[in-house]
């Protein structure tokens, strides 16, 4: 079953820690819209909460993005840059100084658990 989850990536230079969904099938991306849709003022308070701004300062991947709104969605809606998403994921970049550090348990568990709403929030909306 498709759903969000956590995801640590090591690699010299290009190391991350970060989750999310990426690029659900039709159904559970239109789940996710309407669950954004829906809960629009939950959502943002997740994005806009300190403890993930803080950790996710360029906020969600804005690579795989509709030009136009979704089908059933208006342009005016006030979620409409979210329900463009195609996929629904932050990551943090780790340099390679904390990778090697003695602080990158601490620093990749304060990472997933700022990120936990986020990911409940997603895997709520495709039950």
């Amino acid at each position: 079953m498709p759903t969000a989850g956590y995801y640590f990536h090591l690699e010299p230079g290009r190391n991350m820690a970060g989750g999310g969904l990426w690029m659900p099938a039709a159904p559970e991306l239109g789940k996710v819209r309407q669950e954004i849709d829906y809960n629009y003022e939950e959502w943002s308070k997740i994005l806009s909460a300190r403890r993930f701004s803080k950790n996710f300062p360029a906020g969600l991947d804005q690579d795989e993005l509709l030009s136009r709104p979704p089908k059933g969605y208006d342009a005016g809606n006030p979620a409409i840059g979210f329900l463009k998403l195609k996929s629904f994921v932050v990551t943090r970049t780790l340099t390679d100084e904390q990778i090697l550090s003695r602080s990158l348990l601490k620093e990749v568990l304060k990472t997933f658990e700022a990120m936990h709403p986020y990911v409940q929030f997603l895997n709520r909306s495709i039950e």
